[in-house]
């Protein structure tokens, strides 16, 4: 009898000291399947900050090559906007996303890029953002030439200047650096003569003409005016941008060349000058391929700067 006590006694305890072993190795297991879950946990954590990141333009881990840069701009709708939709999809195989944040320039879209509210605009010349650096303290500057809306004759009367005849009436605009192009363009075509001092000064009005060389009356206007009133006269001066987004049909008489002074620009802060992505966009928008598409959809309305060599 004491045998058999002292038999079940012992298969007792080797019982119990298997299920502890047992129970031992199944917590190890589980212990090292959730580390390996809590690793991966952590893992997919990371991945998801620096897709973040690179949307916000900050590197990551994986390297350059899944990094994003994004630039905010401002730019007029015609052509600017859609020379700038014409360049994103190159620019965003380089990693670089173009936002336009307004599709109508004001007064204080130079503000909002010298505050540092966007990171480029596109909707003016050199000599007039020169002029207003100087009147409102700031130094923005021009990261590249894009292209002229070359300031042009329109008629709905007439086919070409020869046609035009003695004592016609032209519209130009009223604004100093537009109304300088409109006579610039009268002068070049035979109509008048400007006093030499105009050259130099890019400046210029009805009282700097020095000789008509055709009798010729010329009304000043505001360039919104000139376009619903065109009908008034036999031809009328005007930006080829407000006749694009006028939808008019006039015919064409003559016009600005591509080495205008007055080639719409990439403007940006100084500090700006030499980012990569504003680098980037200003190839882009200079290239063969953006020029070519310039031609062949404006038809001579909008050509390509000239580029210095």
């Amino acid at each position: 009898m004491k045998k058999r006590n002292l038999l079940f006694i012992l298969t007792l305890i080797l019982s119990i000291a298997l299920f502890a072993a047992c129970g031992k190795d199944n917590n190890s297991q589980s212990g090292k399947e959730d580390n390996a879950k809590q690793a991966n946990s952590t893992a997919a954590g990371s991945t998801g900050n620096s897709s973040t990141n690179n949307n916000r333009g900050e590197a990551s881990s994986d390297g350059a090559a899944n990094e994003t840069i994004s630039i905010k701009g401002i730019a007029d709708l015609v052509p600017h906007s859609e020379l700038i939709e014409f360049v994103a999809p190159k620019l965003q195989e380089q990693g670089i996303i173009v936002e336009l944040v307004a599709t109508a320039a004001d007064n204080t879209t130079n503000e909002k890029l010298a505050k540092g509210e966007i990171d480029f605009n596109f909707f003016q010349h050199e000599p007039y953002l020169n002029e207003w650096n100087s009147v409102n303290g700031f130094n923005l500057k021009n990261a590249g030439d894009i292209h002229v809306e070359p300031i042009t004759a329109y008629s709905d009367k007439y086919s070409s200047k020869e046609e035009i005849p003695d004592n016609a009436v032209v519209a130009i605009p009223n604004d100093g650096t537009n109304e300088y192009r409109a006579l610039r363009i009268l002068e070049q075509n035979g109509f008048i003569r400007l006093n030499t001092e105009t050259a130099n000064s890019l400046s210029a009005s009805v009282l700097d003409i020095e000789e008509y060389l055709r009798p010729l009356e010329i009304v000043e206007l505001d360039s919104a005016q000139i376009i619903p009133t065109k009908a008034d006269y036999d031809f009328f001066i005007t930006n080829t941008n407000k006749v694009l987004e006028a939808k008019i049909t006039s015919e064409r008489l003559f016009s600005e060349g591509g080495d205008s002074p007055y080639a719409n620009i990439i403007a940006v802060r100084e500090e700006d000058l030499n980012n990569p992505a504003i680098i980037a966009l200003v190839k882009a928008l200079q290239s063969d391929e953006t020029r070519q598409f310039i031609n062949e959809k404006y038809n001579g309305a909008v050509i390509p700067a000239k580029l210095s060599e």
